[in-house]
């Protein structure tokens, strides 16, 4: 109980800090960027960024002038390439040693594409998306400076926007980024579990200090999608099956992550996937052409829109569509990025949202990866089509950027040929620029390289990150109460843990014979799909039971030993026989090996309820309706469902 009383504290005390702060009628250039950009000075006295230098104060570069009015006069200035490259935010390498020149020996994510300085130079672009970065934070920061320094020298000095997907979570997929130094926290789901919207905004508002910290202020997430279809291979980026729970959690998270509007301390927030990723046929992913569309047998469409709807409520600064095919939803069977029916008009004209809309990534051109193997691109029911008359179809629909590509010569030649307006580019390119001036980037998009270490991962937020392990973990089972076990009074067996943390906790001994109980750690049990696609291979798709001599090796030591089983939730898993013949079952949604031990051994209390049901057969899972939720026959846990000590 001690251990909640100060978790609860430090997250009061962080939402305390997060309200101070004010701000001024007159705004100035900060001294960071004052350092670390040519100043001038205009004939009023007043210091500005020459960012087009041309000498003299332009409207887009008065700090004081009212946002629309200088997107007005910078727009007025941008010619089409420099439009069009705005609307494209690829995936770009970073360096460990934080230089901005491709190297030739880069690894990682991304690496074989061309560095940020070559897309500014030769697409004039300003968004990035960045995947593996250095593991020094200190370095992301440094790059994020240099790469600032060289787009002020491009003709019109546009700032860059850096993206990335979620790095705060102990995760085991590969939906979440290398913290490379940043915090760690539960999954998601984990969050979902806790169920505490104060926890939740504490986590988002300590991510986007540290998001803050190395100049990353774009997020691509959160992820609201209903975990509907338990087979879903992405249900570890979400809050679960529940729409109210998610549109609690998605208002708290925006709030931590942008404030009530966004500014110049925000991130801004790409929430995703509209109108709701979860109700994959099979469970299939549309990341790959094994998909086969979204389903609403259950009639369900609308209850996948309300967490979309509260985010729209906190002025989510974007909405990112999935991959997927709405099937017999709209008026053509076309993926959400192409289909005018879901941007214009349910999310233009029905909600009236006038943030940034950005496709998912690679909806335009293939992928060439290892052993030649053809990723092709997401252009599921548009698979006919030219890569420009991709472009076309989906800025028609009503986006505004490709996520992913980087194509903007495409865009040059629709308007040159007519078939697209440059007033219908201005549209797009008014959001985007919107977004940045709001962030102020154009007045100081540096950050204090000298300030990282002592920004990131903090004791605080370090303690915060291993509360929320704990406190998500969700207790299933505890026959004759044998949690919390007492420590060292007995000889304990383990398997999937590391022997030197649980040694400080208890006895290990190499053989199940010796042990007066066994500790377990399982993983939700995935089946790869028949692909040579790499990628495709990691999913963690199929059948959610364990099977065959894995099963029954494990049931094995179940009966042999009285074993306490920890099983890791990325989506849920079917395992009625072994929560019968486990002396206790525990969940986590992300957690170390330390923090699952102080939570077994009670320095640590489990406080999470399960923010989707567990089935108890594979044939009562496709026996579901793929859009609605806790709909299966005699679940073996429900939704919700959490023991305590």
């Amino acid at each position: 109980m001690k251990t909640v009383i100060t978790y609860s504290i430090i997250i009061m005390v962080l939402l305390w800090g997060c309200q101070l702060g004010k701000e001024t009628p007159q705004r100035s250039i900060p001294e960071i960027a004052l350092k670390k950009t040519k100043i001038k000075v205009s004939a009023h006295g007043q210091t500005f960024r020459d960012l087009n230098k041309n000498g003299r104060l332009d409207v887009y570069e008065d700090i004081n002038a009212p946002i629309e009015d200088r997107i007005d006069d910078l727009i007025s200035q941008m010619n089409l390439e420099e439009k069009a490259g705005a609307m494209f935010m690829p995936g770009v390498p970073v360096n460990e040693d934080g230089s901005l020149e491709k190297k030739a020996n880069a690894s990682g994510p991304g690496a074989k594409y061309p560095a940020a300085i070559e897309n500014i130079d030769k697409g004039k672009l300003n968004h990035f998306n960045v995947w593996s970065i250095p593991q020094d934070p200190q370095l992301m920061a440094v790059w994020n400076n240099r790469l600032q320094n060289y787009a002020e020298q491009s003709r019109l000095g546009i700032p860059v926007s850096i993206a990335s997907d979620p790095r705060h979570h102990f995760s085991n997929t590969i939906f979440s980024m290398a913290a490379n130094g940043f915090s760690q926290f539960c999954e998601t789901p984990g969050f979902a579990a806790i169920g505490n919207d104060s926890v939740a905004e504490a986590f988002a508002d300590i991510v986007r200090k540290e998001y803050l910290a190395v100049g990353i202020r774009v997020a691509l997430h959160p992820q609201i999608d209903l975990t509907t279809e338990p087979r879903w291979a992405r249900i570890s980026g979400t809050y679960g099956e529940d729409a109210n729970l998610t549109a609690r959690m998605v208002t708290a998270y925006l709030k931590g992550m942008q404030g009530e509007t966004l500014n110049e301390e925000s991130v801004a927030c790409m929430t995703k996937h509209f109108p709701g990723g979860g109700p994959q046929k099979e469970g299939l992913d549309p990341h790959f052409s094994i998909q086969k569309g979204q389903i609403y047998p259950g009639n369900n469409f609308d209850y996948h829109l309300i967490p979309f709807e509260a985010a729209f409520k906190m002025n989510t600064a974007s909405i990112m569509p999935y991959y997927g095919v709405p099937t017999g939803q709209t008026d053509e069977d076309v993926a959400m990025a192409y289909n005018k029916t879901i941007i214009t008009d349910l999310l233009r004209k029905k909600y009236n949202y006038d943030g940034v809309v950005c496709t998912d990534w690679g909806l335009i051109t293939d992928v060439t990866m290892s052993n030649d193997v053809i990723w092709p691109a997401r252009a599921w029911g548009a698979e006919s089509l030219s890569p420009v008359e991709r472009v076309f179809k989906i800025i028609d629909a009503g986006c505004d950027q490709f996520g992913g590509e980087n194509k903007p010569e495409l865009v040059v030649q629709l308007v040159k040929e007519g078939k697209l307006s440059e007033d219908r580019i201005n549209r797009s390119v008014r959001r985007l620029l919107r977004q940045k001036f709001q962030l102020g980037l154009f007045d100081n998009p540096f950050v204090d390289e000298t300030l990282v270490h002592q920004n990131i991962s903090k004791k605080e937020y370090s303690d915060m990150g291993d509360a929320s392990q704990q406190m998500a973990m969700t207790l299933l089972e505890n026959k004759d109460h044998v949690l919390p076990l007492k420590a060292d009074t007995f000889d304990v067996y383990i398997e999937g843990m590391d022997s030197t943390v649980v040694a400080n906790y208890a006895r290990v001994v190499n053989r199940v014979e010796d042990a007066d109980f066994a500790i377990i750690r399982l993983n939700t049990p995935w089946y790869p799909v028949e692909t040579k696609n790499p990628f495709a291979l990691m999913f963690h798709h199929g059948d959610l039971d364990f099977k065959g001599e894995e099963k029954a090796r494990i049931l094995d030591l179940l009966n042999t030993t009285p074993t306490i089983v920890d099983i890791y939730l990325d989506r849920p898993a079917v395992i009625p026989e072994i929560a019968k013949a486990s002396k206790a079952l525990i969940a986590d949604f992300g957690a170390s090996d330390k923090n699952v031990c102080e939570v077994l051994f009670g320095n640590g209390q489990p406080q999470g309820k399960l923010p989707f049901e567990l089935p108890s057969s594979m044939e009562a899972v496709k026996n579901q309706l793929t859009d609605v939720p806790y709909d299966s026959e005699n679940p073996l846990f429900a939704f919700g469902f959490g023991l305590s000590y």
